[in-house]
């Protein structure tokens, strides 16, 4: 009898090694938001290596960590398509894993990575340990300065030559695209056919271009977009941070997406991303004529033009909801409007402007946006939410807009359904970056995942307070690896750099 017995006992004990597959983390019985837009479903999660190798039924692997996630959602990590900062300065990027952003697309408006040679910059990010993992776009601005392209001048045909080796060589690296910032210098003197000359080989190469349009006041705004939409006939495009300065109402919103529905409906891949705050963010040249600023000699602008500076500034000014509407975020006026600053020197904000400030002097935010537009804008199929932000500017978008969405947008005013706001959030910007291997919870793909309970996602962040930690996310798994739980941040920096053909 023993002897039966023992072969049937070996033989039971080979067949459970044979099914059951041992796995770094399982997570059962979460409410799975998969980041397709379609409803949820309660399953578990099965990751290994960094992968996510089950999803829905567990029952063919075990697992020394488990995590039980009822009552919990679980959504794909979040993806920030429109991010600032730089890794070598700040590379745990925490403004952001807060929000339960797990990938950041830097190199906007223009400025990329700034070494003069591209692949040390890439080397070097590789090296730092990375809090999240970080995209990159090749700066429009940058690679002109590096072509030798005086800021007001346009590009001779070996400049525009070099221009476009640059940019290959950037996207060969792993970059996954340009960006351009059409309201700054340099990009302000570029025309047509030098952006569209780039748009061709950014095409090429399979790339985005995502950009800062020329002029996003109401007035212009729609021109900026047929703009962006002529390059759309080489690539894929995208409207960074849409919006319409002084514009109002849906009625409104509606009109710049009909723009963008005929650029779909016509062949041309074009997406937007928004932010959800009604304040914009960049520096105080925004309200400075180009006639005041480089390669103008600002010194001498302001000695033999002055009285037009002067008015200039105050009808700038005014057109932007006046100076109470101006919150600098440079010290030493920091959390002071404009309007305040005047006062505490008794002198007109316009000379304050002129002689203490410059158009180079500081940043500030700008209260010029209508809430229920840019609402609009968010709920466009082919739009997405942004931050715009990073761990130093003085704003709370860097450290909010995440939680604040998900709060407001989808708890408070029912203006999405969860499922869709996720896909804003993950799967969506995957797609328009060209990011292959994360933003949907899918088998195969890499183990980004969030566990949380929407009602617990809180903004912390304010404009006077700007960085304040998001709080509300319980788990964060990073590349399979555990980097927050409800007892805090793990310290593990498990980013890494993504580059374009192999993320």
């Amino acid at each position: 009898m023993r002897n039966i017995l023992y072969p049937v006992i070996i033989l039971l004990i080979v067949s459970a090694c044979q099914y059951k597959n041992e796995v770094d983390l399982i997570i059962h019985d979460a409410l799975i938001y998969d980041g397709s837009g379609e409803a949820p479903y309660k399953g578990n999660i099965a990751v290994n290596d960094g992968i996510i190798v089950a999803v829905g039924g567990t029952d063919g692997y075990f697992s020394s960590q488990v995590l039980d996630a009822e009552g919990y959602s679980l959504t794909p990590g979040f993806i920030d398509p429109h991010s600032h900062g730089n890794p070598f300065e700040t590379p745990d990027f925490q403004n952001f894993l807060a929000q339960g952003i797990t990938t950041i697309c830097l190199g906007q408006d223009g400025s990329g990575p700034s070494k003069t040679d591209f692949q040390d910059w890439f080397d070097g990010a590789d090296t730092l340990g990375l809090g999240v993992n970080v995209s990159t776009l090749i700066g429009h601005g940058t690679i002109r300065r590096l072509s030798g392209v005086a800021d007001n001048q346009e590009p001779t045909l070996n400049q525009l030559l070099t221009m476009r080796e640059l940019l290959a060589e950037g996207i060969n690296l792993g970059a996954y695209g340009m960006s351009t910032g059409l309201e700054y210098i340099p990009g302000f003197y570029a025309k047509e056919n030098e952006l569209e000359a780039l748009a061709e080989t950014v095409g090429e190469k399979g790339g985005i271009i995502m950009s800062h349009m020329r002029n996003e006041d109401d007035y212009a705004v729609e021109e900026s977009l047929r703009e962006l939409i002529r390059q759309g006939k080489y690539t894929r495009v995208q409207a960074s941070h849409l919006k319409a300065v002084y514009g109002k109402g849906k009625e409104r919103a509606d009109e710049l997406l009909e723009i963008i529905d005929s650029a779909r409906n016509a062949g041309i891949d074009i997406y937007a991303d928004v932010y959800p705050y009604t304040a914009s963010h960049t520096g105080i040249g925004i309200v400075f004529p180009e006639w005041a600023k480089a390669p103008f000699d600002y010194d001498s602008i302001r000695s033999l033009k002055r009285d037009d500076l002067r008015e200039y500034l105050i009808e700038r000014i005014s057109y932007r909801n006046g100076p109470s509407a101006t919150l600098f975020g440079t010290s030493p006026w920091s959390g002071q409007t404009l309007e305040q600053v005047a006062d505490s020197l008794g002198r007109h904000y316009a000379d304050v402007l002129i002689d203490d400030i410059g158009p180079r002097g500081a940043s500030a935010a700008y209260f010029v946006m209508d809430e229920e537009l840019q609402q609009r804008l968010l709920q466009y199929d082919y739009s997405m939410l942004c931050t715009d932000g990073s761990p130093t500017m003085r704003h709370p978008r860097g450290y909010g807009s995440f939680p604040k969405f998900i709060r407001e947008f989808v708890l408070r005013d029912s203006l999405f359904p969860m499922e869709s706001a996720i896909e804003k959030m993950s799967a969506l910007p995957a797609k328009s970056i060209g990011i292959q291997d994360r933003g949907m919870i899918q088998e195969g793909l890499r183990a980004d995942i969030l566990v949380f309970k929407p009602e617990e996602m809180m903004d912390m962040a304010t404009f006077q307070n700007p960085y304040q930690l998001s709080q509300g996310v319980s788990w964060i798994i990073m590349n399979g690896e555990m980097v927050k739980s409800p007892e805090g941040f793990t310290g593990k920096r498990k980013g890494i750099l993504l580059r374009k053909g192999t993320n």
